[in-house]
């Protein structure tokens, strides 16, 4: 037969906005700890007593992903 209630074009709008803002979070988890681990191993690689490319990484990851969410956030 039918579908007996036409959904409203709000609607999926509104799942469209939440995938987006889901994804990004899950982006900025992702970008983190995978240049945290790329510091964790370079610092192991290079034997290095105190864990600088840890921390940079983490610092450019972390600043790049709050770049991208700026502008993903502005883009509307």
């Amino acid at each position: 037969m039918g579908n007996p209630m036409p959904s409203s074009p709000r609607e999926p709008r509104r799942y469209n906005s939440f995938l987006k803002y889901s994804s990004l979070g899950i982006q900025l988890l992702a970008t983190i700890a995978i240049s945290g681990y790329c510091g964790y191993w370079l610092d192991k690689k290079l034997e290095m007593r105190f864990p600088v490319f840890l921390l940079c990484f983490i610092f450019i990851g972390f600043a790049g992903s709050m770049f991208k969410l700026y502008r993903d956030i502005n883009k509307e």
